[in-house]
């Protein structure tokens, strides 16, 4: 299988300016590598942050980095493989990661690669340094090696396939933190679990321990979103100004710093506190030291993930797709040539997620 047409890339000149369509020659890609047709691309509030400002982004680039395609050619060498350890080949459909690490450095080894000391991220490099196809709003993704992919089934909804290599799989990783999720395990049986944010991650995180019999209260300030949490499984979807029960494992997705100051004030003696939302300054906290010690509590920070998180989350997915409310996740999709339509409609609308797909 070969690439059906010369990719395009959407590059971003910077904040203010309106994205353009750049045509971009058919690449070759190097040994490991693999050439991606991009099928569905998701906007994640991080792109959101970076295209107003709130957040430094690669200007020129290429932002996006939740993308589900189909390989279209693979570089010579050794056949590289997925996530759970299978071949990937030409014509398989993956989602990719959000990164690409060297697999050799000492953050690497120690089992770290999401803070490879020579990390990657796509949708986050300048265009000079990483070229056109170096994010997911182009038609095109040029995947590097050290990339973890999950080679996923054709009918598996791309609303769930997309997110995977960024929501999900860090959904995974920070309820794992928190010693719910080891292979199908039920460690928040019975819990009462705070889950801070109805995002895509607060979202599926909740469905992931629900279906693990915690008691999830959702917290979020918008009703929809509360009423999508109940859809997803949780007990209770309450207010900011609400007071959840005390949390015997409380994750904060939602990026809020009020969330974060509140995480120890909410959370039960002996409890675990999972801090992922938070990765912008603007949060500084106020607890004590006595406040860890003396109610024995555990804090984990959280930030991307490892592969095994992307091989869970593709797993969790694929069993979980027939009982999520797919509608319910992904509003408008537009072509990916009226980017900046989707991203002003994704920051100004109550969708969880806006998409954007290639013209065929």
């Amino acid at each position: 299988m070969t690439a059906r047409r010369s990719p395009v890339a959407m590059v971003w000149p910077g904040v203010g300016g309106r994205h353009r369509a750049t045509a971009v020659d058919p690449p070759a890609p190097a040994p490991g590598e693999a050439l991606v047709e991009v099928e569905l691309a998701t906007i994640c509030g991080s792109d959101l942050h970076t295209v107003s400002g709130r957040r430094p982004g690669p200007a020129p680039g290429v932002l996006g980095h939740e993308t589900v395609g189909r390989v279209v050619r693979l570089g010579d060498g050794p056949v590289p493989r997925d996530v759970r350890g299978r071949d990937v080949v030409v014509g398989d459909r993956v989602a990719v990661g959000i990164y690409a690490a060297c697999g050799e450095c000492r953050r690497c080894r120690r089992g770290l690669p999401q803070k490879c000391e020579r990390l990657f991220k796509y949708g986050h490099a300048p265009l000079a340094e990483a070229g056109p196809l170096s994010g997911g709003y182009a038609s095109h993704v040029l995947v590097r090696a050290g990339t973890p992919l999950a080679v996923v089934p054709p009918d598996l909804p791309a609303a769930l396939a997309a997110p995977l290599g960024c929501a999900t799989a860090t959904a995974v990783a920070a309820v794992s933190a928190g010693g719910a999720v080891s292979a199908g395990g039920a460690g928040v049986a019975g819990l009462n679990v705070t889950v801070c944010g109805a995002g895509l991650l607060g979202l599926l995180a909740t469905a992931m321990l629900a279906e693990r019999d915690a008691a999830v209260t959702v917290v979020d300030p918008d009703p929809g979103r509360r009423a999508t949490a109940k859809l997803m499984g949780a007990a209770n979807a309450v207010g900011p100004a609400d007071e959840p029960p005390p949390a015997d494992l409380y994750i904060e997705l939602s990026g809020a710093p009020a969330a974060a100051r509140s995480a120890v004030a909410r959370t039960a003696t002996g409890g675990t506190i999972v801090l992922a939302g938070t990765v912008s300054p603007g949060a500084p906290l106020d607890w004590e030291a006595q406040d860890l010690v003396r109610g024995l509590l555990t804090v984990r920070g959280v930030h991307n993930y490892a592969p095994a998180d992307l091989a869970e989350a593709a797993a969790w997915t694929e069993s979980a797709a027939a009982r999520l409310p797919v509608e319910a996740l992904l509003g408008a999709v537009h072509p990916l040539d009226d980017l900046d339509a989707a991203l002003a409609e994704a920051a100004r609308s109550a969708s969880i997620r806006v998409g954007v797909v290639p013209r065929a």
